[in-house]
């Protein structure tokens, strides 16, 4: 039976693989790995992750509910910023929640001691090597987490653990960095504290990545600081490289030589990073540089108004036709949380397969969602 178009695909055997990985570096280094749902929140594939993980990270109360109802584990927390009227039920909910500011621990003080949370801070340890600044965290005049001049000489009364995230897609190197570079501001602190979160951006599924290196990093930092727990929370490592997006051909626009292939997806709708980053996903079966063998010339045009709703020239073996289905690879992580409805473009299917293709399960979209959204 073929599959809707247009459709996020995943695909179960290749996101089990990644969880073996992930299961395997986290027994080897004694440390923890959850799920951070920023990436990738598609709780029917809950089940499957919980078999491999152990738990999930939330920023916001919305994504704390949706671990405590479908992944059946209390969620580890941290947002930039608490809304009051719902930071009691939230610091309920957490197993460790991580404040962004001194002001904010304090200002909740009350609530969390009398709920006796196992609580946080983010530290800024002012070293990242994301270059996009839309992705970096670690700008010393930024709003995540707090540098090493506005902190106590001693951690404040309470205070449990350090949180650190400033990866996004990195190596073991970068990981490695971190650990010292946190080692080296907030040592003080970490002899005190009872647990550690490295945050996200560890991309240990990548082809390539230096799996024993980031084991053996997570092994010394364990056995410099013995007491504490360690906590990793990638989203991309989980999910990397084991769905797509499926759509249609549904027009050839041609203006002065230059060909748009329209399609029934929205870049700016359902893949928001490919304009943001931004970066030049894959199409299966195509070149995103002039290459012998490709010898026709398309731009990708998305469905919205927004005149930018656009990828620039793919090439392509044979004439795209009307009616023809494109594959953009790669496409299960940071695109279904991100998507939008703008415009009331319609939503692609979200759907799970086996290694026989079978659908395990689907989620589609219609007006009904569009219109519960507005009122």
């Amino acid at each position: 039976m073929p599959l809707p178009s247009p459709a996020f695909v995943i695909e179960e055997d290749k996101l089990r693989r990644n969880l073996e990985l992930v299961s395997d570096v986290a027994a080897s280094a004694g440390v923890e790995i959850i799920l951070a749902l920023k990436a990738f929140a598609y709780w029917p594939a809950f089940p499957t992750i919980a078999e491999y993980l152990p738990g999930a990270t939330a920023s916001s109360h919305n994504e704390a509910m949706l671990i405590q109802k479908h992944f059946g584990r209390r969620p580890h927390v941290y947002a930039p910023v608490y809304r009051p009227a719902e930071f009691r039920e939230l610091a309920g909910l957490a197993e460790h929640l991580t404040f962004n500011t001194l002001t904010e621990l304090e200002r909740y003080r009350n609530t969390w001691e009398d709920l006796g949370t196992s609580v946080g801070l983010r530290v800024n340890p002012e070293y990242s090597p994301v270059e996009t600044d839309l992705y970096n965290p670690s700008n010393k005049h930024g709003r995540l987490g707090e540098t090493l001049p506005n902190l106590p000489t001693r951690p404040p009364k309470g205070l449990k653990g350090i949180h650190v995230h400033t990866l996004c897609e990195s190596d073991a190197a970068a990981t490695a960095t971190l650990i010292e570079r946190t080692r080296a501001q907030f040592g003080h602190y970490l002899e005190q504290m009872e647990w550690l979160n490295l945050g996200g951006g560890h991309l240990m599924t990548r082809e390539g990545y230096d799996v024993q290196g980031l084991v053996a990093s997570l092994k010394a930092l364990r056995q410099r600081y013995p007491h504490l727990k360690i906590t990793l929370e990638p989203g991309s490592a989980h999910i990397w490289q084991t769905g797509y997006l499926q759509c249609t051909v549904l027009d050839i626009v041609n203006n002065y030589g230059s060909a748009t292939l329209m399609l029934d997806v929205s870049f700016t709708c359902h893949m928001p990073d490919t304009l943001e980053m931004p970066y030049r996903p894959v199409v299966r079966g195509a070149s995103a540089e002039a290459a012998d063998g490709y010898p026709y010339a398309y731009r990708l045009g998305g469905m919205s108004c927004l005149a930018g709703d656009y990828l620039d020239t793919y090439f392509f073996t044979q004439p795209a036709r009307v009616g023809d289905t494109l594959v953009f690879e790669d496409m299960a992580h940071y695109t279904t949380v991100k998507s939008t409805m703008f415009n009331g473009v319609p939503h692609p299917d979200i759907l799970m397969v086996d290694a026989e293709g079978e659908v395990v399960t689907r989620r589609s979209f219609g007006y009904a969602d569009y219109e519960g959204r507005m009122g």
